[in-house]
């Protein structure tokens, strides 16, 4: 039987753990700044078709291996320094992911890009639903930390009508911390399910965050 996509109604995102006493989710996700790879971590594993082709010539990181995620419907591509672990088991919100560990970053710093699939989603409600989702990505991965929103605007991806949205987010109270970078791409893909990618830099330096950015743009349907 097949399993149907999970609705956008719920942002695409892990499901969020029991509080803490206090009210708010436990302080020990912050160790997730440290070492973004931590993200993916499995607590339920999901099976995704995947496999490395390589980048179109007209694609950014034209060249390089390209992950191919039938389960979101989704390729992008995979700079190099990245790393795509196939025994890595993510947690049901998605389905597929690479990684970079930043050469200066301290605690084990680096960048994440991972994928996953939804219900559909209609054009006119894009926008809309690829806000809420960035900042529920942020509030749970940083839950002691606050976002400002970069940038907001619509895009395409194979032809398919898409919005990306981009914010600045820190680990702890605003003006504290090292700035990450968070970036999502939600794609409606067809009449009956959407896709989207998820990055994530920390910390987000000019370098970084033009990096995972480019592995966003470098989305195309998988073929």
């Amino acid at each position: 039987m097949t399993t149907p996509h999970p609705p956008l109604a719920v942002p695409p995102m892990p499901p969020v753990p029991p509080s803490s006493p206090s009210g708010r989710p436990g302080r020990r996700r912050t160790v997730l700044v440290g070492a973004v790879a931590a993200l993916v971590l499995a607590v339920a594993g999901v099976a995704a078709g995947w496999w490395l082709t390589r980048d179109e010539d007209t694609a950014p990181f034209a060249g390089r291996p390209r992950v191919t995620d039938t389960a979101a419907g989704l390729s992008y591509a995979m700079p190099e320094g990245w790393e795509h672990d196939a025994q890595l088991k993510l947690i049901n919100a998605f389905t597929s992911s690479v990684t970079k560990r930043h050469a200066d970053g301290e605690g084990g710093g680096g960048s994440t890009v991972l994928a996953g699939r939804a219900g559909a989603v209609p054009q006119s409600d894009l926008q809309r639903q690829a806000e809420r989702a960035a900042r529920s990505n942020a509030e749970f991965f940083y839950p002691d930390g606050s976002s400002e929103p970069e940038e907001s605007r619509p895009t395409t991806v194979g032809g398919r009508p898409a919005h990306t949205v981009a914010l600045k987010v820190s680990p702890g109270k605003p003006g504290t911390g090292t700035p990450g970078h968070l970036r999502l791409t939600l794609i409606a893909v067809d009449d009956s399910r959407s896709a989207f990618l998820l990055g994530v830099a920390q910390p987000g330096g000019p370098a970084e965050n033009r990096e995972l950015d480019k592995v966003l743009e470098s989305a195309a349907p998988a073929k």
